[in-house]
């Protein structure tokens, strides 16, 4: 016999995600973020509950399952639970077209206004990616109409993208679709050369503010009046009554004209809105 053979013969016999189990933390997880957990995500479900699970030195899964459905251990380790099962997938200048949206048509009208600050929500901003492209926009455009200035405000669910993401720390492979001229403006590098590092600089940093925001509470701590939201690649993982009830308090903190960005699969059909399409999921409030 083998050594890996008989080693496999010695191993304890991993304990699997009973059935039960599975079905309390996908309704859970679903009524609490909005994230649909279909069967097939089983194995996932489990694969990422056992990293966490290392964390709180609870060996079976079902046994963190009890602590934390039966033993009241929820309440502490719900926003480390729901860390631990978001997707966080993201690029700088995904979806490109929405950026050329912005460029040609949104912010000259917003000018043309006469906004003096433009407000913006990046709902769903992961490790940052998102709201930084938008900053590198927002800060050329600005400096073409000096009498404009701008905001953006960036929350999302799960607490460990949102820490990275107020850092502005990125890998050289992250930042490959930024331009060398924006690199050079808008990027710092690492003094470690090994470390295959960018931050973003201290002036483009401070134009975001952060905060952690569940999109399935009733109702949302940011102002109304906003002149652009994005809110991309998230409503897929929604049923389509929670996408309207998201959206439609998205809508609440639009001003009338401000712009509505969704991710490139991502529909409003059969959803009645204030808004009408203006472009390939870019939505107007009326």
């Amino acid at each position: 016999m083998s050594r890996q053979a008989a080693a496999a013969l010695q191993a304890p016999e991993v304990e699997q995600l009973s059935a039960r189990n599975f079905q309390r933390l996908a309704t859970f997880i679903h009524d609490y973020s909005g994230i649909k957990m279909p069967a097939n995500k089983r194995t996932m479900l489990e694969g990422r509950l056992r990293r966490r699970m290392r964390a709180t030195r609870i060996d079976d899964v079902n046994a963190y399952c009890r602590y934390l459905f039966d033993e009241n251990g929820m309440e502490a380790e719900v926003i480390h639970l729901i860390d631990a099962v978001t997707t966080n997938k993201t690029e700088f200048f995904r979806e490109p077209a929405h950026f050329d949206f912005l460029v040609a048509k949104g912010l000259p009208a917003l000018a043309a206004k006469g906004k003096r600050e433009i407000k913006i929500w990046s709902a769903a901003c992961s490790t940052g990616a998102e709201p930084y492209t938008i900053a590198m926009i927002m800060d050329e455009f600005c400096e073409k109409h000096r009498n404009i200035d701008y905001s953006i405000l960036c929350t999302d669910i799960c607490t460990e993208v949102l820490g990275q993401a107020i850092a502005g720390r990125f890998s050289e492979q992250m930042i490959e679709p930024v331009s060398m001229a924006r690199r050079q403006r808008y990027l710092m590098r690492a003094r470690d050369a090994s470390r295959n590092e960018v931050r973003i600089k201290p002036q483009l940093r401070s134009k975001l503010a952060f905060g952690r925001l569940n999109l399935m509470d009733d109702a949302y701590p940011i102002e109304a009046g906003l002149d652009i939201v994005f809110c991309r690649n998230i409503l897929i993982y929604f049923d389509k009554a929670t996408q309207a009830k998201v959206l439609g308090r998205l809508c609440n903190h639009l001003a009338p004209g401000g712009y509505l960005f969704l991710g490139h699969s991502e529909s409003i059909v059969g959803i009645d809105l204030p808004v009408v399409q203006i472009a390939n999921t870019v939505f107007q409030k009326r």
